[in-house]
């Protein structure tokens, strides 16, 4: 690159300046040849030459090392220099821009020194008085001036620590806050999160508006300072700052409330200061937007709830309270009822009573109003009325005046369409009936519910070892092996007086693969107890499995656990975990077979074995981005086991990483799984995954399996489920 002199001659030099950028750009290789050329360009008058050498140095700082360290030891002072003459020049109005000279030569400095002051602490010093004079003298009232400023404000974060100064570009993103302008407050909601990082307390200072922001009509707005509120919270503020985000809770729009609550359910978990104000908050929270509510949310209250023995009484008269004016709000409903059931006798009697507390009175009758209540309401899902059944079956041993009440309401299900509640009712009638000598027992309270193992859960994390076939411990980088038998108390099931107290060992991870809430069931005294007690975990499926000769022969054959509200009803899972009912059990019509609706799989279901050794491949799931593909083979002499092969097919361009697969099945079947090849799976290509099925009712029932893919595309989280009941004849 030569310079030229004159008129013509800037002109073609700062042409020449741009085919620099876009050569460097192309072949970084070849920056070294432009350094001196490009510097001496930092040394024009004229404002098209001048901003050009700008953008050239700038961009050979990007690409090369040697020419970051010749411009920081060579030029920031005469750019400070420039900068400075700019800032104080008189009005020149061909570079004039709304009273301002030249704001584009302005921000090209401005994002220079940026990259010239980061890491070194010099170059930063050279630069400090003139980015505080461009800061306070630099006007806002127009948008060239709040450009100029947004640049000097990221140079400010950007170089080496100087508290003062970061104030001050901070205080300048709180006067963009209340600018009129959404696109000004966008950005500087975007500037201070990043500032949270370098200097919190300075942005805390402008708490109270970016808590006015969160309640801007603008909803990108809205989410973003909610975002920053997010960051702004700590064990110090809590309680004003969710104090303010529940206020506003009440009156905010309906499509934001679901993102307002996660935020405020995570805040009050995070840094609840006590379990008395984490309960009162997260009935505030259930009371305005239960409906928006996860249910891992009012999972944890219950487990806090179960947790916080001192506070059981408090508790459940605080959840009566609520009750009474949101019982639209359903995650509240389930909540009170869970509580009223367990508690329901500390409510009537007003046992530890606080002084915070003002006297309630409620009688047996009156808390059973509540809970039929529940069971009546139109928008009460399957759920919910099922949590309503159990807690009315242990009001019937806390409320004996109630008991013949309880029967009748419990009845008025006997001939629901809904098979889940039918069964739930017919066999808690019997228990009423026909087992008052276990009944005490089995409505007990529930043991207290372990806080460390739920929270494991909801992180969504496996158990680092688990017991495999041979007995052996071992991490499971990858797939699935049968967990070591270890019960554990679901928060919603009925434990009976001998049921172990849950525990922080992996027995229920296959409830977090799939997704539903697996109780441990004890074995009937007339059949066979399970292999290694393992087999009611695996269980998942229950397909063919032959009714116990007495449905009300244990407790746990008696009450069934609550299917998982957001899978539908008839799904396999569903269907297939219903106990039968007992035989003197009416019901307004007959369940179609399981056979039949589970398309053949059922028990008398006869499969050919001459197929021959070689099977067919089948594709498993298949979506936009994934496809699975088994390839099966046999092992000589042993028709019952089932070499699957896996190929997981990458279709998009994009690579995954953390990529995990699993897989459940029923207990007929044993499934071992050997880690994948790789757990990185490039765009357009494929990894391998090598599996083993034991049939243990091999031509009688056919396999099937439930499946989960979870990845991480650019470090968002990719979850991808199917069921695969379509494997060959065979095997």
């Amino acid at each position: 690159m030569r310079l030229s002199k004159g008129g013509n001659g800037r002109l073609i030099s700062g042409f020449a300046a741009l085919c620099s950028i876009r050569i460097i750009k192309k072949v970084p290789d070849l920056a070294e040849n432009f350094i001196n050329t490009s510097a001496s360009l930092l040394r024009e008058k004229h404002h098209g030459v001048l901003i050009t050498g700008v953008q050239l140095c700038t961009d050979l700082c990007k690409v090369s090392s040697e020419a970051l360290e010749y411009f920081r030891e060579k030029c920031t002072e005469s750019l400070v220099k420039t900068l400075r003459d700019m800032a104080n020049s008189p009005y020149a109005p061909e570079y004039d821009v709304a009273g301002i000279t030249d704001p584009f030569l302005h921000i090209r400095l401005l994002k220079l020194l940026r990259i010239l002051g980061h890491g070194d602490d010099d170059a930063s010093d050279c630069m400090n008085d003139i980015l505080a004079q461009v800061a306070t003298k630099i006007e806002s009232n127009k948008n060239a001036g709040n450009a100029i400023l947004y640049e000097c404000v990221g140079t400010i974060m950007s170089i080496e620590d100087n508290g003062g100064l970061r104030v001050l570009a901070i205080n300048i993103l709180g006067r963009f806050l209340s600018n009129r302008d959404n696109n000004i407050r966008y950005v500087a909601l975007n500037m201070l999160m990043r500032a949270m990082a370098v200097d919190a307390p300075a942005v805390q200072r402008h708490r109270a508006t970016i808590l006015e922001c969160v309640k801007d009509s603008d909803a990108s707005i809205r989410k973003k300072a909610l975002d920053l509120v997010y960051l702004l919270v700590s064990e110090s503020n809590v309680k004003p700052l969710t104090k303010e985000l529940i206020e506003y809770l009440e009156a905010s729009d309906q499509e934001f409330k679901g993102v307002l609550t996660a935020k405020i359910c995570s805040l009050v978990e995070k840094f609840a200061p006590e379990k008395i104000w984490y309960i009162d908050q997260m009935l505030k929270v259930l009371s305005e937007a239960g409906n928006f509510v996860k249910d891992e949310v009012w999972h944890a209250l219950i487990v806090v709830i179960s947790n916080a023995s001192d506070l059981h009484g408090y508790s459940v008269r605080a959840l009566y309270r609520t009750f009474q004016t949101s019982a639209e709000q359903e995650s509240l409903v389930r909540v009170a009822v869970w509580c009223i059931g367990e508690y329901g006798d500390m409510l009537v009697n007003n046992v530890g009573m606080l002084d915070i507390e003002e006297p309630i009175t409620v009688t047996e009758s009156d808390a059973v109003d509540a809970v039929e209540v529940a069971i009546k309401h139109h928008a009460s899902d399957l759920t919910t009325k099922a949590m309503v059944l159990i807690a009315l079956l242990k009001l019937s041993s806390r409320f004996p005046s109630c008991s013949e009440r309880i029967k009748d309401i419990i009845l008025q299900n006997k001939r629901s369409f809904v098979l889940e509640l039918q069964q739930r009712s017919i066999e808690f009638n019997c228990i009423l009936q026909k087992h008052q000598n276990i009944r005490s027992a089995l409505v007990e309270r529930m043991p207290v519910l372990d806080e460390a193992t739920f929270s494991g859960r909801r992180a969504g994390s496996l158990p680092t070892s688990v017991s495999i076939s041979t007995g052996a411990a071992r991490n499971l980088p990858n797939g699935i092996a049968k967990p070591a038998a270890a019960p554990v108390a679901d928060l919603l099931d009925l434990s009976s007086d001998d049921a172990p107290a849950p525990s922080s060992s992996g027995g229920d991870f296959l409830q977090d693969l799939l997704g539903v809430d697996l109780s441990p069931v004890s074995a009937p005294s007339t059949s066979q107890p399970p292999k290694g007690g393992t087999d009611v975990l695996l269980d998942l499926l229950s397909i063919g499995t032959s009714p116990p000769e007495q449905s009300n022969s244990s407790a746990s054959d008696i009450l069934c656990s609550i299917q998982d509200n957001n899978a539908p009803l008839a799904s396999l899972n569903d269907l297939t975990s219903l106990s039968p009912l007992s035989a003197n059990a009416t019901s307004p019509a007959s369940p179609a077979p399981v056979m039949d609706l589970l398309d053949g799989f059922g028990p008398n279901l006869q499969k050919n074995e001459e197929n021959g050794p070689d099977y067919p491949s089948l594709v498993a799931y298949e979506s936009s981005s994934l496809r699975m593909t088994f390839n099966f083979s046999k092992q000589p002499g042993n028709p019952q086991t089932t070499l699957i092969q896996a190929t997981f097919t990458n279709l998009s361009p994009n690579v995954y990483n953390d990529f995990l697969f699993q897989a459940a099945v029923p207990k007929f079947l044993q499934l071992h799984l050997d880690p994948a090849c790789s757990n990185t799976l490039p765009a357009n290509r494929s990894i391998s995954q090598s599996m083993k099925l034991t049939n243990s009712q091999h031509g009688k029932k056919s396999l099937v399996m439930r499946t989960r893919i979870a990845y991480k595309i650019n470090d968002n989280d990719v979850l991808e489920e199917g069921q695969v009941n379509n494997f060959p004849g065979g095997l």
